[in-house]
């Protein structure tokens, strides 16, 4: 078995032979073989073990085990105890991965600390098969398929050269005692069911369902790489630096709901919300899905699905100062200037010039109501904003970020869009208020 694992070590490029490694170390079957291989293997270990306190007296038992061990081949011994049911209910999260998450963080901690190369895990192919078959039964895409990778940043697991019979018939013949862990007999963890009952139940049909396994999770894992570089290239083709996916181009691809998913779910929505969301994309604008535990929307707008994080509309009233700046909610600067031979209007959008004699300080810069009305600059009567959006194709996006500038109750300016023709420059007008957003 040793060779094996070395093969497997220098095969996939786990561990070099100078430079510590950390261990996780439980005093099980699978750490003793663990530690005790790369111990003989020549790597500088340091042992390192987590006390859950889940399992009382029989916890401690382990603890001493470990400490003895690691004392017997005079390595580095480092331990830690954690309150895991307390971590647990405070994040709102199994046992079980509370377990995972205290012990990788500290493992992550002692790898800093001695500067190790890597944390050694004592995963083996039996860990893999389960893996896959727990993964498939909870419907997991490929990406939980292709079973446990030998190394996943600096977590490496150099026992997925050999399976479980190996581990304990190796260990039986170098002599070497390991301590038990009663929850592996429990099935109230859906691991143990598979381990204890499905598989035993699979061999029945096929005694190489193991290896079988395997070999598919082997085929999927190569697959997925294909996979994901294809998905990267759907995402350079239909999502735009502003987080907008083109439809049109979307519906061009082989398996658009499946892309689509994938151009999603990092922002939080789920599978079972991409079907609803795909049937909109033939539907008027205007239709919105929140992902169920983020912020993050998807607006339906004409021929886009914009993404976005959700904001409460903000009711705040800022007051502006002539001649002052505003840094919150927008970057906007004002100035005043008396009208001589060299004043010139600007046209740029984001600049707006009013008659200074008109306006009421302080101005004050707020988001649209319903019922808000102005009359654009060039026209007698006044409009709706409401009717402004629409004729300007404002997606509910738009109009929740956009600003108005007001004197007293009066808007005198949609932000970046659209001054008041009541307060133009005239030809009457001896000084004048510049607005300018940078």
């Amino acid at each position: 078995m040793l060779r094996t694992i070395r093969k497997y070590i220098e095969q996939y490029g786990l561990l070099q032979p100078d430079a510590p490694v950390i261990v996780g170390f439980s005093g099980g079957a699978d750490s003793v073989a663990l530690i005790h291989v790369l111990n003989r293997l020549h790597y500088r270990c340091i042992a390192a073990h987590c006390n859950f306190h889940l399992r009382g007296a029989e916890a401690d038992r382990d603890e001493t085990f470990a400490r003895q061990i690691a004392g017997s081949l005079q390595i580095p011994f480092e331990k830690k105890d954690f309150d895991t049911v307390e971590y647990a209910d405070t994040h709102g999260i199994s046992i079980e991965m509370a377990a995972r998450e205290l012990r990788y963080q500290w493992f992550e901690t002692l790898r800093t600390a001695y500067h190790a190369q890597a944390i050694a895990v004592a995963h083996h192919q039996d860990d893999s098969v389960e893996t896959v078959l727990m993964n498939l039964i909870r419907g997991t895409g490929i990406g939980g398929l292709h079973g446990i990778r030998p190394k996943n940043g600096y977590v490496v697991r150099p026992l997925m050269a050999v399976n479980r019979s190996e581990i304990e018939v190796w260990l039986a013949e170098q002599k070497l005692t390991y301590q038990q862990d009663s929850t592996n007999f429990s099935d109230a963890y859906t691991r143990n069911v598979i381990r204890r009952q499905l598989l035993p139940l699979m061999e029945k049909i096929n005694p190489s369902v193991r290896e079988a396994i395997l070999r598919t999770s082997k085929h999927l894992s190569d697959i997925e790489v294909i996979y994901r570089s294809t998905i990267e290239k759907e995402r350079a083709r239909l999502l735009d630096d502003q987080e907008r996916i083109s439809i049109s181009r979307l519906l061009e691809s082989e398996v658009p709901q499946t892309v689509l998913y994938e151009l999603i779910k990092s922002y939080g929505f789920t599978r079972e919300q991409i079907p609803t969301i795909f049937n909109s994309l033939h539907r008027e604008s205007g239709k919105t899905f929140s992902a169920p535990e983020t912020d993050y929307q998807i607006l339906k707008d004409r021929e886009l699905l914009i993404v976005y994080r959700k904001q409460l509309q903000d009711e705040t009233i800022y007051p502006v100062a002539p001649g002052g700046t505003l840094h919150t909610p927008i970057n906007l600067r004002t100035e005043e200037r008396t009208i001589d031979s060299s004043f010139i209007i600007h046209k740029h959008p984001h600049v707006a010039t009013f008659d200074r004699d008109k306006l009421t300080f302080p101005l004050t810069l707020r988001t649209w109501r319903r019922g808000d009305w102005f009359i654009p600059l060039g026209m007698k009567g006044r409009q709706k904003l409401s009717d402004y959006f629409s004729d300007h194709k404002f997606s509910r996006l738009q109009k929740e970020q956009t600003w108005l500038l007001c004197s007293g109750e009066d808007i005198v300016w949609i932000v970046g869009e659209r001054t008041d023709h009541r307060y133009r420059v005239e030809t009457t007008t001896k000084k004048v208020l510049i607005a300018t957003v940078f």
